[in-house]
């Protein structure tokens, strides 16, 4: 049975709809979550492949939290060792830093429902594809990542063009969040932090147009993310290809 290691963040981000999928495919998932254990040092070599959640911390806050430096070193074994890396928000965002690109808060934050546009490579990508078109996916980020060099572009939205890449045969960074669940965004709503943050951040959203907009599109929206995840879960199986990535020190 293969073993799919996953970073958590904060216990309000978990991994949603990809969770009962991991398991149904007989995976077993061993978590580390750095809220808990800030000084956990997880073994790569022992997994298949790494899922990196989202959380709202960013990547230039790695001197208050050591923790983002034990992943960004993580994730850049296991690109070296051809592993399947998927990052989700955060995730992205380190990911794309491991990978040599800028990431930076983004000047119109994105919170809520939004059309995702498929580039030419992501109709075509063998994750991907399943989002091809004008598909609404929900987001909630101020920061974002600039596609790393000698990636593939995948997806962009009217007010962010970096959405999703994919590195190599099997890393990709999506700065949406296809595993939400009406429960889950019920929990961001309800979470003081969360509130917050749409408070100052969102204009012209509110908890009511994101419910409104949840109600419309979150069953379409988990059709296709489960077809992405079960993609990108094909990846597990698959025969690892190395990769020599630059020499970095992540302090």
């Amino acid at each position: 049975m293969s073993r799919i290691l996953v970073f958590q963040h904060v216990a309000a981000e978990p991994l949603g709809t990809l969770d009962p999928l991991i398991r149904r495919r007989g995976h077993r998932i061993r978590f580390v979550n750095f809220d808990r254990d800030p000084g956990a040092e997880p073994n790569v070599e022992r997994y298949r492949g790494l899922v990196v959640l989202g959380g709202p911390m960013n990547v230039e806050d790695r001197a208050e939290r050591a923790h983002l430096s034990t992943e960004l070193r993580a994730i850049e074994a296991m690109l070296e060792q051809g592993k399947p890396v998927l990052g989700i928000c955060l995730g992205a965002q380190l990911l794309a830093h491991v990978l040599g690109a800028p990431v930076r808060k983004h000047h119109v934050p994105e919170i809520g429902w939004y059309p995702l546009h498929s580039t030419d490579a992501g109709r075509d990508d063998p994750v991907l594809a399943p989002l091809a078109g004008a598909a609404p996916v929900f987001q909630w980020h101020r920061y974002s990542f600039e596609i790393p060099h000698g990636a593939h572009h995948l997806a962009r939205t009217d007010t962010c063009e970096q959405q999703a890449f994919r590195w190599g045969d099997n890393a990709y960074g999506f700065q949406f969040h296809l595993e939400m669940d009406v429960p889950l965004i019920e929990r961001w709503l309800a979470n003081p932090v969360y509130r917050a943050e749409l408070a100052e951040l969102g204009h012209g959203t509110s908890e009511e147009a994101i419910r409104a907009l949840t109600a419309q599109h979150i069953a379409g929206m988990q059709r296709r993310a489960d077809a992405v995840f079960n993609n990108f879960l094909d990846l597990i199986g698959r025969p690892q290809r190395r990769y020599t990535l630059p020499s970095r020190e992540w302090v």
